[in-house]
């Protein structure tokens, strides 16, 4: 099984739900699931088999999330696959669903059990015909790529004036920032949100710049345990941090001090936990979903070192992953912001330039993110690599990072 999710935004940038993309078999790495057997458990969502084996708060602790399913599953026991509250599950169909009397008595009865329905990839010449079944979806997915957004906006607001509309495909901050401020959309989705804005910056503040002396500190090739402690003594929000992480390890040790915290640690775990808890406090002006993609990406990349024959560049690949948006946080491009966080050749190479040793494992995240599973399925069979790690890996990455806030 494959699986990621993808969030969708409101106008301040806040993260109001997330579209959950599975894919449950790989035709590529089985080729003996084509032909008669293609349509071999097709009742089943498996987006709600991972709500129910991963628990929806895991997904997503307070917001609605989107699950696919399509002409099929739609008849299928939904409840019986999925345990959570009807109401934070947005079934989202596309045209596969006609508006036949079938489709359309099956779409009542969902609603009537508490399920709300999102319409995706409708063509603009179907708006009419689908009236059927647009009368009872509650969002509407606007491609912003495909169609003519404002005109849809119009009819829509019109047409259907209860309806939420879902601008998606926003490739960058400035159709973002012309979307918002034409209003009318709910939710923003799309990659604009990790797409690097120059705004000309020539200063970092003085917190992010002790930030990342703290981050070069504890990644030179040796330092000194008690100096990162005292470094960290000198910051509320981290101290707050550390003693948190240190009291889930071990309940029952009194903390003396800060040091006596680092101690615990070990040199080797304190640098793991620095590196993320001061990721977390430098992209903390930044949208939240920012800091979770950083966090998401970094262990990822390291759970997925041994399926990449990498086991002994774990650290580095998580380093890589926590890096790939610093252009963000730092607001220049890429190379002049890993020169002030003295990373790898081997990191600054694949997050720059796109190439070296860790250049595929970053591509695989990137595409995997993006639930372009035709480029994953390829590249899992040209790697060998088998479908149930990388969704164990995946996985294991979503519930660190829930741990993490814990």
């Amino acid at each position: 099984m494959l699986v990621t999710l993808i969030p969708l935004f409101d106008e301040e940038m806040s993260v109001r739900a997330y579209s959950l993309f599975a894919q449950k078999a790989n035709f590529l790495l089985d080729p003996s699931m084509q032909g008669t057997r293609q349509n071999d458990g097709a009742t089943q969502i498996a987006g709600l088999e991972i709500i129910e084996n991963m628990g929806l708060d895991t997904l997503s602790a307070d917001k609605e999330v989107f699950v696919e399913v399509n002409n099929i599953s739609i008849f299928s026991d939904i409840s019986g696959q999925c345990q959570a509250p009807h109401d934070r599950i947005v079934l989202l169909i596309d045209s596969t669903v006609t508006p036949e009397k079938m489709y359309v008595d099956r779409l009542c009865v969902l609603k009537g059990m508490g399920y709300k329905l999102a319409m995706r990839k409708l063509a603009v010449k179907n708006f009419e015909t689908y009236r059927s079944i647009l009368a009872l979806c509650d969002y509407i997915m606007l491609d912003h790529k495909n169609i003519d957004i404002s005109k849809a906006k119009i009819y829509f607001t019109k047409v259907y004036p209860r309806i939420r509309l879902c601008a998606e495909n926003i490739e960058n901050q400035e159709v973002f920032e012309k979307l918002k401020a034409d209003g009318g959309y709910q939710f923003y989705e799309g990659e604009f949100y990790r797409v690097a804005v120059n705004k000309g910056e020539t200063e970092v503040s003085p917190l992010k710049v002790n930030y990342i002396e703290l981050l070069n500190m504890v990644n030179a090739s040796d330092f000194e345990l008690t100096k990162a402690a005292d470094i960290i003594g000198q910051d509320t929000a981290l101290v707050i941090l550390l003693l948190k992480m240190v009291n889930r390890m071990s309940r029952n040790s009194e903390i003396t001090s800060i040091r006596h915290a680092a101690a615990m640690l070990g040199q080797r775990e304190l640098k793991k936990w620095i590196n993320t808890a001061v990721a977390n406090q430098l992209y903390a002006d930044k949208p939240n979903e920012i800091t979770r993609l950083s966090l998401l990406r970094a262990k990822f990349a390291e759970n997925m070192a041994p399926l990449f024959e990498m086991n002994m560049q774990a650290s580095e690949l998580f380093l890589m992953g926590l890096f790939s948006v610093l252009d963000l946080i730092l607001n220049r491009s890429m190379e002049e912001a890993l020169q002030m966080v003295k990373v790898s050749k081997e990191i600054s190479s694949a997050l720059v330039e796109h190439k070296g040793v860790f250049a595929p494992v970053l591509d695989f995240i990137m595409q995997y993110e993006n639930a372009n599973w035709q480029e994953v399925s390829r590249l899992m069979l040209v790697k060998d690599i088998d479908m149930d790690k990388v969704y164990d890996a995946y996985v294991q990455s979503v519930k660190w990072y829930r741990d993490l806030f814990v």
